[in-house]
């Protein structure tokens, strides 16, 4: 018998940019709750990027940084017969987008000697340029798909 599938929770647009994305990128920087300091965080964020790239739009960089950083396949752990095989699979469309922000958040937050704002900034304007850490984790993500294709069969 399949397990009950969870009700999701539905995400408000955020305030300013009214934007999904943008309110999905406050929660995964947002630590130990305090979401003020998240908001705070990336709009600072999206204030830097303004400046730096003198575009009107920050939004669009950040759509293109994610674009960027959204991987095709991954490989997923596969029991079979004793011996455990990396098999590549296909990623659902929300999962890209989760992976990518966290991506995008994990190589800010693993920089030092910036605030966090300036960090994620530099980040997603990286991304945006298909250069920067999320994206190697994207290529590192495909290279490991492609080296294991050997074992697609597993995947059923």
């Amino acid at each position: 018998m399949r397990r009950r599938l969870k009700n999701k929770h539905i995400l408000k647009p955020e305030p300013i940019f009214e934007s999904l994305k943008v309110s999905k990128l406050i929660n995964y920087v947002m630590d130990s709750g305090k979401k003020a300091t998240a908001r705070k965080v990336v709009y600072d964020c999206f204030e830097t990027i303004k400046e730096k790239t003198k575009s009107s739009t920050p939004l669009e960089i950040f759509e293109t940084a994610l674009k960027n950083t959204m991987p095709a396949m991954e490989v997923r752990s596969r029991r079979v017969g004793g011996a455990n095989y990396q098999v590549p699979r296909e990623v659902r469309p929300e999962r890209q987008r989760a992976l990518s922000m966290k991506w995008i958040v994990l190589a800010a937050r693993s920089k030092k000697g910036k605030p966090m704002a300036e960090k994620l900034a530099d980040e997603i304007i990286a991304a945006s340029k298909n250069e920067g850490e999320a994206v190697k984790k994207r290529e590192n993500t495909h290279k490991m798909a492609e080296a294991n294709k050997a074992f697609a069969h597993f995947a059923w």
